[in-house]
């Protein structure tokens, strides 16, 4: 079973959600003006990649809001959530969070040096 986190209801059962398809698919502008191929491109050609992929959710079963999330389509990870109209998180970085940290946030620490005359005396 899978927790899903809603942003604006919290983690909730994956039974309270419904898969919407790729996130981040832009409406054409004119959809008059679109050849039957160039509309059946927008309406049933999908990206179907292995690895961190953008969706839509439906929180069908809480709040009924649409919101995106990041998910890794071997695992079935979910890497991040976000509200639909923000923009994609990194998938570099999420794929790789070690990579998107400081590099002095994985160094180990280090000894400081005396803060008194008398710390350093004791040693």
């Amino acid at each position: 079973m899978i927790l899903i986190e809603c942003p604006y209801c919290g983690p909730r059962d994956e039974t309270e959600y419904h898969y919407g398809g790729q996130a981040h698919v832009a409406y054409p502008a004119d959809p008059h003006a679109l050849s039957d191929r160039e509309w059946a491109q927008y309406l049933f050609y999908r990206e179907n990649r292995k690895g961190l992929f953008a969706e839509r959710w439906s929180h069908s079963g809480g709040c009924r809001r649409w919101f995106n999330a990041v998910r890794d389509t071997v695992s079935y990870e979910i890497k991040a959530v976000y509200k639909a109209g923000e923009p994609q998180p990194d998938l570099a970085a999420l794929a790789n969070p070690a990579a998107a940290a400081p590099a002095n946030a994985t160094a180990p620490a280090t000894a400081t040096a005396p803060s008194t005359a008398s710390e350093g005396a004791a040693k």
